[in-house]
Formats: C-alpha cells, sequence, structure tokens
C-alpha cells in the first residue's frame, strides 16, 4: 500500500511540476510576470491536496491548549476516607467486561469503578477528541478524566483520510504527569486486589 502512495505522490509531483512549467511558459509568451504566474501555480497544485494541513495543524495546537488536560477530581485516599473499608473488598476484573451505562459504553474495572474511552471524530479539520476516564459506578462520580486531541487518524476510517500522512500530529493531552503519575497508574491504583 505504501508502495501505492508513493507512485500516485510522484505523479502527482510530475503533474504538478508540468502545471507549474505551463503557467511559466504562457507567462513568457503573454508578456506577464513568470515569478507571479509560476508561484500562483505551485500554490493552487499544493493546495488541491493539502488545503486543510494548516488549519488542521491550528485547530489541533489551539484544543491541546484548551481543552485537552489531566484532572484528578478524587485521589484514591479520599475515596477510601468516604468509603472505609471498600477498596479492601474490591477484586480486578481482569476480562474487562464491557457494559452499557448511562455515561456511555465502559469496561468494568471492579464491583465500583468502570473505565471509559470514547473516541469523537473525526470532527472538523480531521481532528479525534479522546477522552478517558474512571468512574464510580455507584453514584456516576467522575474520579480521573484525560482529555486529548490527535490528528494521527487512530481510529481509521475508510476513504480519503488515511493517505494525508501529513496531516500527522501527536496525541496531545495524553502524557505523564510528573506530579500526579500518569491516567493508567492512577487507575491501576483504582482496580482493587489482583
Amino acid at each position: 500500500m505504501g508502495f501505492v502512495i508513493l507512485m500516485i505522490l510522484g505523479a502527482y509531483l510530475l503533474i504538478s511540476a508540468g502545471v507549474v512549467a505551463g503557467a511559466i511558459t504562457y507567462a513568457q509568451k503573454r508578456g506577464k510576470s513568470t515569478i507571479r504566474w509560476g508561484a500562483s501555480a505551485a500554490l493552487v497544485m499544493f493546495l488541491i491536496p493539502c488545503w486543510d494541513w494548516i488549519p488542521t495543524v491550528v485547530a489541533h495546537k489551539y484544543y491541546c491548549e484548551k481543552e485537552a488536560g489531566f484532572r484528578i477530581y478524587k485521589t484514591l485516599d479520599q475515596w477510601k476516607a468516604e468509603n472505609p473499608g471498600v477498596m479492601e473488598t474490591l477484586v480486578s476484573n481482569k476480562a474487562r467486561s464491557p457494559i452499557q451505562t448511562p455515561y456511555g459504553p465502559a469496561a468494568i474495572l471492579n464491583q465500583r469503578f468502570n473505565y471509559f474511552l470514547r473516541y469523537d471524530g473525526p470532527l472538523l479539520f480531521n481532528r479525534w477528541r479522546i477522552e478517558t476516564e474512571i468512574r464510580d459506578s455507584k453514584n456516576g462520580e467522575v474520579i480521573v478524566r484525560e482529555i486529548g486531541f490527535s490528528t494521527s487518524q487512530e481510529r481509521r476510517q475508510a476513504g480519503w483520510t488515511g493517505w494525508k500522512f501529513w496531516l500527522y500530529s501527536e496525541r496531545c493531552g495524553i502524557e505523564s504527569h510528573s506530579d500526579q503519575g500518569s491516567f493508567y497508574k492512577i487507575m491501576e491504583q483504582f482496580e482493587g486486589a489482583k
């Protein structure tokens, strides 16, 4: 598949070079600015496949700075203080059985906690919103939430979105938080006895 994409890309670059050369030749014959006509033709040929590159980069940066992040609403110690003796009775669900909850599909961590992972997208400009959280299944309270964004097409869709490799960006918001630990390390604390 990669070879086919390279062949298509190579053919498009050859066609683009021909269009630019044609625009320069046209400008020379008519006594017009060859730089202006050549640059305009090159810009048009660039924008045909890449028109969404700059808006995608800008949107990704904006949402990473404004909405992405990691938040602990309740530490394990706080939860234990509110629910004395309960943590010791919880047993990890190794199978992570999926269930449907009022908050959406979830995986069962144990008798008291559920793990949620939601992908929304593709949103405008090939943006994906990734939200992970742990909720108390008894009252629906969010314990930990992490929100991130990606344009890497992690959940590739059929069609044109898969070959626009230049839209790739790292997943932001999903990282280790030195002062609090990573989401998955915190999730291990809430899993219960193994």
